[in-house]
This record gives C-alpha cells, structure tokens and sequence, in this order.
C-alpha cells in the first residue's frame, strides 16, 4: 500500500491561507448582517443576497471583520512567536470559519495553532499560554477605546431601523414591548469602566439591545469575551497553563476540578426551580405528564454526569457529584429564587469537560517562576475577572 507523504510547505501555507481568506468572508458577511439586519439566502430557487444586501451592504462588514479578526490574529501570533522564540515547533494560526446564511453567527468559532514538540517546563507553559491573551486583549481594548470615543449620533439607529424613526429617541418604550428574541450584550467589569472614562456623550450610547450593530464595540467585547474564556483557569486552556505555572502540577489537580465543578454549578443555578417544577406538577394533567416533567431532572443529573466524566475514573463519585450539585441548586433557588446562572456556558462546559479535559499534564521541568512571572500571572487572572461576563448574551423573551 502506497503510503501518504507529509505535506509540502506550500501545500501547508496555502491551508492556512485559504482558511484565513474564508474566515474574513465568513466574518464579513456575518458584520454586515449585525450591523445593517440584511441577510444573504439561500433556497431551492435561487442563492444570493436578498434586497437588502447589496455590495454597498457587504462592504459595511469589513468595520467588524477587521478588528475581530485582528484581535484573533494578534492573539494567536502571540502564541506562535513566543513558542518559536522557545524554539517549540508550532504550527502557524488554523482559522475557524462558520457561518450559516440562516441564523445569526459571528463568522467564525476562533483560531488555533498546534504546538507538535513536547514542552520541557513550567516557565515555557507560563510564557507560551499567557502571550496569546495578553497581546489580544491589548488589541480588544484599543478597538473598545475607539468605538467609545466614535460613537455615531444616536439618530444613526434609524439607518439600521428606518421603521423606529416615528418614535424618535424614546423607540424603547414602544418596539422592546411585543419582541422576542432581541438580542443585547451582557456588560464585564471593564466594558462597564471604558464606557465610564472614554464615553463623553452619554445620549450617543445605544440601547443594550442595539450594541450589536455597532461593530467596534461589538468586536472588542467578543475580544474581551473571548479572552476570558481562554483565561478560564482550568485544563490546558491558557489560564490552565497560566495557573499551572504559578502553583505547579500537583496543586494545580486539587484546584482545578474545584474551579470546574464551579463553573458548572454556576451556569445550572435557576435551571430547576421548586415554583416551578411544582406549578409543572400543579398543570399536569396525567400520570405520565407528571412522569415527563421528573424526567428532565433525570436527563439533567444524566448530562451533569458526562460533562463530570473526566474529573475521576469512578462512575460511583461522578454520580454522587452529579446528584450534590443538582440538589444544591435546587436549596439555592428555593431559598433564593432570583438566583440565575447561565445556561449557555454548558456547551463550553460539555466541550472542557467531556473533550479537552480539566487536568494540566506534568512538565519534565517543576521549577517555580521567578516573582514577575508570579506578578504577571495574578494579574492576567485578574484580567479575566474583569473580561468575563456573567451572562454574556441576553435574549428578550
């Protein structure tokens, strides 16, 4: 049998290439779609763009594409120089792109590059991991900076909503009443402080629900969202190379599944509720109405039990953890029901739980950083308290 040969250089560049050049495409087209709400279709007639897009339309995206795409370039390359200043063998950025034409998307799910030789200490862990989030998270700011202190008038709604201009600045009052599924942009802690210090014209700042079509703030909170979720301190994340680096390996196994258990308990907090489940009950109309309103806590703890799969090898502790987590969110929302997590951080839960794991493996080297490592690490995990967004999407319902 014939075997397959490696790839030639060119071939692999013009991967990467490609992959970058359908990534601005992807971007583009979903830029051009939360900024202006017209949409390229497809159907079994014909494919292209509706009448509200048009090249003029398509053109607009590139205010999104550019600096996103920037904040995702600048934070890759910072892993990638830094690994090849370690003289790591590493691959250059692998773009990501994905974009339906059918429902609302951000172009694409990222970038990565693969690091193919083993790395020897915890200071090349420390150094590669945090050089990404750093360098973009510079960027993200200087995109936020720009868009705080470019805002349009606040008339320029009226170009996205032509519609909304019959209720003049107090649209609010009159178009959030009868609408579903508007989407507004939960605020971080220093999204909250750049608006504070850099916004001189309050009256030009849009509606929650209306940040989405201003593409510079926009992009830099995805920068800052992203940022945090790559800070997240758990498995080989680049807060979980970050962490390991300060505490080392073995602390780092004791507080990582702390950290997770955590993140997830957070995210289901609100999902069953007493009142609620006892109103199911209460409407139920059957046996088996009632039999099919317990079964989603069964299907719950179910899933709690995959997403925990990798934190031990024994079923038995994975189950009892499962059951002690769903049981305390349920006190917790008895006693105080307000109390809500986000559900929407399950999927990146699912993936870290089930796929990229929460555990650090061992480096060759256990040496301790030296003190500013130590002060830069503890400061990027400051960063990402104040990049991460509680509930980083809200949907009107």
């Amino acid at each position: 049998m014939e075997k397959r040969g490696k790839l030639k250089k060119w071939q692999t560049y013009l991967i990467h290439l490609t992959l970058f050049l359908c990534t601005i495409l992807t971007t583009t087209l979903a830029g051009a779609e939360w900024m202006t709400g017209r949409a390229f279709f497809i159907n079994e007639n014909n494919i292209g763009w509706s009448e509200w897009m048009d090249w003029k339309t398509f053109m607009r995206g590139f205010a999104f594409s550019i600096p996103f795409l920037g904040f995702l370039t600048v934070h890759e390359f910072g892993h990638y120089i830094t690994a090849r200043l370690y003289k790591v063998k590493v691959t250059l950025p692998f773009y990501i792109p994905f974009w339906t034409g059918i429902t609302s998307t951000i172009g694409t799910v990222g970038a990565l590059i693969q690091i193919r030789s083993k790395l020897q200490s915890r200071k090349e862990f420390f150094d590669i991991g945090i050089a990404g989030p750093l360098a973009g998270f510079v960027i993200a700011i200087g995109v936020l900076i720009y868009g705080f202190t470019h805002l349009p008038p606040a008339e320029y709604i009226f170009t996205i909503h032509p519609d909304w201009k019959q209720y003049g600045l107090d649209y609010p009052k009159y178009v959030y009443q009868d609408a579903i599924g508007a989407l507004a942009l939960g605020k971080n802690l220093l999204f909250m402080l750049l608006e504070y210090l850099f916004v001189s014209d309050v009256s030009r700042m849009p509606n929650p629900y209306e940040v989405v079509h201003y593409p510079f703030l926009f992009a830099g909170y995805l920068g800052l969202l992203f940022t945090a979720l790559n800070l997240l301190p758990v498995g080989q994340l680049d807060g979980g190379h970050i962490l390991y680096g300060l505490i080392g390996y073995k602390r780092h196994r004791q507080v990582a599944p702390i950290l997770f258990i955590a993140f997830v308990f957070y995210a289901g907090l609100g999902v069953f509720t007493p009142h609620e489940l006892s109103f199911a009950l209460s409407q139920a109309n059957s046996f088996w109405d009632s039999l099919e309103t317990v079964s989603w806590i069964g299907f719950y703890i179910f899933f709690l039990t995959i997403v925990f799969s990798r934190i031990t090898k024994s079923f038995r502790d994975i189950l009892l953890l499962s059951v002690f987590v769903f049981t305390l969110q349920f006190v917790i929302s008895f006693f105080f029901p307000t109390a809500k997590g986000y559900a929407g951080w399950f999927a990146f839960a699912f993936l870290l739980g089930r796929f990229l794991g929460i555990y650090h493996p061992p480096a060759v080297e256990d040496r301790p950083l030296d003190w500013k490592r130590q002060v830069l690490g503890w400061t990027s995990l400051l960063i990402f308290v104040l990049c991460f967004s509680p509930q980083p999407f809200i949907f009107l319902d």
